[in-house]
């Protein structure tokens, strides 16, 4: 499949699926038949040529589909089977002028999914990725992401989950969630949590697109704005982040490979929300990223990063908030400062010691102390901190640092 058909039927599969829903509810079904039109598509598209209203020809192919589905399951759904088995099929099969992107996404972003289902259902419903794409790009097999993401539809289900735009006033905390789910998607692109590829372009480009499309709906959003500002500035070191296949760290990184369209881009829409009223967290990262772009790797202005860190953890005072707040302030007022702060996070705010947390606090306190001349110790730590990365190319990094620092 060529990408440009690939990207056509990624852009009309949330119009697909909102349509069906539309017109007969059930989401779960309707996701369904969207999927199987667009797996018939991509068998037969770069065959025969893309159709002149390839939106029109999913629809027509997904409710056809639609009304196979609602048929076999004849004995609960004998209401809308008379429904379906009454309307014009060449009715059901006009595009909408409606936008069904943000509808779709706070709809799998539904309070009753954990944030696990949230990802996969959004990659599927409004990504529209296959079982077996969001599988492999997050180390699992397609049955159990298949089970997922079956299991995510029931509890949608279950919960009278509706697709209707919403009006509640739980629209802030449901955009908010469909921000981190975005956030958590380009993550896991950005540094893959295991395999042998630093990047998963896979998952980076699709949250850059759907945080774009989502822009697109809500473009006076400053959160919405600042998150597409810090995937596309951060998106824009990922060239200098490896070479020959090991990682380069920030600060020993080429800036003539960075790509200076997006930072251009990324800074611009920055520039633009950073006078509203209260910057919130994605607008700082944002800013953060920006400042890092601004100058080479040895000339970033850390003690402007230390104070946005400082505000930052104010706002989102989480583990990887607070230990990227220590770096900071380590560049900007040495590493003793630095490890005096990591003490303090210990002591008193008691931080989370999952293995992904345990692994960043082991290689922060280890470049602290290297810097100090504590370089056995520094090494040791650097070691733990390479046993807890399923990461191949990070893994390789640390433990080959630990070798130097011996």
């Amino acid at each position: 499949m060529t990408p440009d058909i690939e990207d056509l039927m990624r852009t009309e599969a949330p119009q697909v699926l909102g349509a069906l829903v539309r017109r007969f509810g059930h989401f779960d079904i309707a996701e369904d038949a969207v999927q199987e039109a667009l797996l018939i598509a991509a068998r037969t598209w770069p065959r025969d040529g893309i159709p002149d209203n390839p939106r029109s020809r999913l629809i027509r192919i997904a409710y056809r589909r639609m009304i196979d589905m609602l048929r076999s399951d004849r004995a609960r759904r004998r209401r809308e089977v008379e429904a379906a088995a009454m309307a014009e099929p060449a009715r059901a099969a006009q595009p909408s002028d409606v936008d069904d992107s943000l509808t779709l996404l706070l709809l799998c972003c539904h309070p009753a999914l954990g944030h696990s289902a949230q990802v996969a259902l959004t990659l599927r419903a409004v990504g529209g990725l296959t079982t077996a794409e969001i599988a492999h790009a997050y180390g699992t097999t397609e049955a159990t992401m298949g089970t997922r993401i079956s299991r995510a539809k029931q509890q949608l289900v279950k919960a009278g989950a509706r697709f209707t735009p919403s009006t509640d006033v739980d629209r802030d905390s449901r955009l908010a969630a469909v921000l981190r789910v975005l956030y958590l998607i380009f993550n896991e692109g950005y540094t893959a949590t295991t395999g042998g590829d630093l990047v998963r372009i896979d998952l980076t480009g699709e949250a850059v697109r759907l945080t774009r499309m989502l822009h697109a709906t809500l473009p006076a959003n400053a959160e919405v704005t600042g998150l597409l500002a810090l995937m596309l500035l951060t998106e824009s070191r990922r060239a200098a982040r490896t070479h020959a296949g090991e990682l380069v760290p920030l600060d020993e990184q080429d800036p003539a490979r960075w790509n200076r369209d997006l930072i251009a881009e990324g800074t611009t829409l920055i520039d633009g929300v950073w006078n509203r009223a209260p910057a919130g967290p994605y607008q700082i990262q944002a800013a953060i990223a920006a400042v890092h772009a601004a100058d080479s790797p040895g000339g970033t202005d850390w003690p402007q990063i230390a104070i946005l860190y400082l505000w930052l953890e104010r706002l989102s005072p989480t583990p990887p908030v607070q230990l990227a707040r220590v770096v900071a302030v380590a560049h900007a007022h040495g590493p003793a400062r630095g490890l005096a702060l990591l003490d303090d996070l210990n002591r008193h705010h008691h931080l989370d010691h999952n293995p992904l947390i345990r692994q960043r606090e082991l290689a922060v306190r280890a470049h602290l102390l290297q810097q100090t001349g504590d370089l056995a110790t520094a090494a040791r730590l650097v070691r733990q901190a390479a046993d807890l990365t399923g990461n191949h190319v990070e893994q390789r990094y640390l433990r080959n640092k630990a070798d130097r620092l011996d």
